[in-house]
């Protein structure tokens, strides 16, 4: 079972970048839209996505779990979203963050822009970073929507709409070119997310990962998940010679061999490949 276990985690690991590329066509299904300059408004917008997609790109096959939640608690009729937090509360306690390393189009975008040939900085000496997207999280997602309200009690999608640079990468730029109307609506927002947007994708070229590290929040609650989630890293102390390969390798900075299901994990694999012998996915089993 241990040589099948070990080999389901070498495939996961080997075959990363298209089930990325795969993850993230299921996710936008609707390609024809963009040329029509609008949205897939079908059934499927009623269900959430696991990664970070925005509702307004026009290939959407689904809602974002943010944007969703956001537009929940920011509503005059709701106060707080079961279906949406039950959703992300199922899928982290049994993927944890496997679905920022393997499922998530946002994370991917980032990966292919680290693969740039140019200078690369580490982020081993900004780890006080990381907690940003737990601010953003407990803030822009959950509270100021609740508590800043307009005179019919609704909220702003506070991160969706100033923060999250998907929305403008998917969202707003394919329909502006799309859509002449929408194009001179553009004003001021726009121009500050496109912004933010410009600098995510300078540090996704010099950091791996910048966005996800420091202030996605759908990445935050995952790794609220991580360490009880079914799906982990397992580091065989038996077999483990403490030579230091598979935290090396590790371009979110978790330490292995003390922490291997550490909150900044997305179960990418990479310590896997370092050292098939002793490291390996838990709880990965095939039906003998």
């Amino acid at each position: 079972m241990d040589k099948k276990k070990s080999g389901v985690s070498q495939v996961l690991s080997r075959f990363r970048g298209w089930i990325q590329a795969g993850a993230t066509l299921l996710t936008n299904l609707h390609l024809p839209n963009f040329l029509k300059g609008g949205l897939y408004q079908g059934a499927g917008k009623t269900v959430c996505v696991p990664g970070l997609n925005c509702y307004s790109c026009p290939a959407a096959s689904g809602a974002c779990p943010i944007g969703a939640f956001q537009a929940v608690v920011g509503s005059s009729k709701f106060s707080f979203s079961y279906y949406i937090t039950g959703f992300l509360i199922l899928l982290g306690v049994l993927l944890g963050r496997f679905i920022c390393g393997f499922l998530c189009p946002f994370g991917w975008f980032q990966e292919l822009l680290h693969k740039i040939p140019t200078k690369k900085l580490s982020t081993k000496k900004l780890k006080p970073l990381t907690y940003i997207k737990y601010v953003v999280l407990l803030f822009a997602v959950v509270l100021l929507p609740v508590l800043v309200v307009n005179d019919v009690d609704m909220g702003d999608p506070f991160f969706c709409k100033y923060i999250c640079p998907q929305g403008v990468l998917e969202g707003a730029i394919p329909l502006a070119i799309a859509n002449a109307g929408i194009r001179s609506a553009l004003g001021h927002l726009f121009t500050w997310k496109l912004a933010v947007l410009i600098a995510v994708v300078v540090l996704s070229v010099l950091f791996y990962r910048p966005f996800c590290k420091w202030i996605c929040p759908l990445g935050a609650f995952y790794a609220l998940m991580n360490r009880v989630s079914l799906l982990g890293i397992r580091v065989d102390a038996c077999k483990c010679v403490s030579c230091g390969k598979c935290s090396k390798v590790c371009q979110m900075d978790v330490d292995v061999v003390r922490a291997p299901n550490h909150a900044e994990c997305i179960r990418c694999g990479k310590c896997i490949g370092a050292c098939p012998v002793a490291v390996s996915y838990t709880h990965l089993t095939l039906p003998t």
